[in-house]
């Protein structure tokens, strides 16, 4: 993945557009390549959009995607249908498969099975011509209102239509009617039975793939966690989990925030458990309430318990007796 750094001159006159800045540089992109194949853009180790005006002095550092395909294709994968009326197709989307395309990720993603299940053509990819990013990004995600990590699985709720897209992203967006939760295997015991968490999740400086807790801040994005240990069993800890807020990896952070970081979680807990050293990440999305399209009602979806959990459980049940927390 190509990456450039750039200091704006000392001497630099304007305030111009960060997209203009960057077109006008000798190596530089185009507008509109620079919108389609944008990774992520930080400017004096902040993220930054490319409407952000530059000034002298700024430290711009950008990465980019350079081999996007020309068209999303529809492709016949296997999906968990939980739900689907003529509005929403609700999935229990597997462990390993990511939500819709982008960097390295061009295929084999949900989107691409949606696609083919729903009987749609390709799409085809906004690039030089067509260049509002809002519309680049709308086009690569068909009906995703919301996501979860590759690695995390569970319920996803995708619109067929428009009108029901909007609909349900307002939901997201002013958290109204929507209630998520899900359940995690942590390492470590929790300080207490049930609580809240609330932090802000910034960027960590030192590893830009990572986020962290901070607290006393202002910098990064509020996050609220609700969650209740459900059972301990040795070190281990099942713990149900309902967020407030839907932040880029949020869970993840906040149980390691905690000190029980997630069991199998490769980027946020670094040492491998003995018991289980081929664990993969251990969060789920087991259950959802929304209110859908035309309905009056709100309306409740759950999975059944992921095989993964229910063999990592059985062991533990083996190893240690049932502990719950005061």
């Amino acid at each position: 993945m190509p990456e450039f750094t750039v200091e704006v001159p000392s001497d630099f006159p304007d305030s111009i557009r960060l997209d203009k800045y960057i077109a006008s540089l000798p190596n530089g992109m185009n507008r509109s390549k620079l919108k389609s194949g944008l990774v992520e853009i930080i400017v004096n180790q902040k993220k930054a959009k490319l409407s952000q005006k530059v000034k002298a002095k700024d430290i711009i550092k950008f990465s980019w995607e350079d081999n996007i395909p020309d068209d999303i294709e529809p492709e016949n994968i296997p999906l968990d249908i939980i739900y689907e009326d003529k509005n929403v197709t609700v999935v229990n989307k597997k462990q390993g498969m990511v939500t819709h395309p982008a960097c390295n990720n061009w295929s084999g993603t949900l989107v691409n099975a949606l696609l083919y299940h729903w009987g749609r053509a390709s799409i085809h990819q906004l690039k030089e011509t067509e260049t509002k990013e809002s519309e680049i990004i709308q086009k690569r995600r068909p009906g995703i209102v919301h996501r979860l990590d590759k690695e995390t699985s569970g319920i996803i709720i995708t619109a067929k239509n428009r009108d029901s897209e909007e609909f349900l992203q307002n939901q997201f967006k002013t958290k109204s009617n929507i209630k998520k939760e899900y359940i995690c295997i942590c390492c470590g015991r929790l300080p207490q039975k049930a609580g809240v968490i609330e932090t802000q999740i910034i960027r960590d400086p030192k590893d830009r793939k990572k986020f962290k807790a901070a607290v006393n801040t202002s910098e990064g994005k509020y996050a609220k966690t609700i969650y209740h240990c459900i059972s301990c069993y040795g070190n281990f800890s099942l713990v149900r989990v309902r967020i407030k807020t839907g932040r880029t990896h949020q869970i993840r952070v906040h149980m390691k925030h905690l000190g029980c970081p997630i069991l199998g979680d490769s980027l946020y807990n670094g040492n491998k458990s003995k018991l289980f050293p081929n664990a993969t990440l251990m969060l789920h999305s087991y259950k959802l309430k929304i209110l859908l399209p035309e309905e009056s009602q709100i309306k409740t979806f759950r999975t059944k318990t992921p095989k993964r959990f229910i063999e990592v459980q059985k062991k533990l049940k083996k190893l240690y007796p049932k502990v719950i927390l005061p």
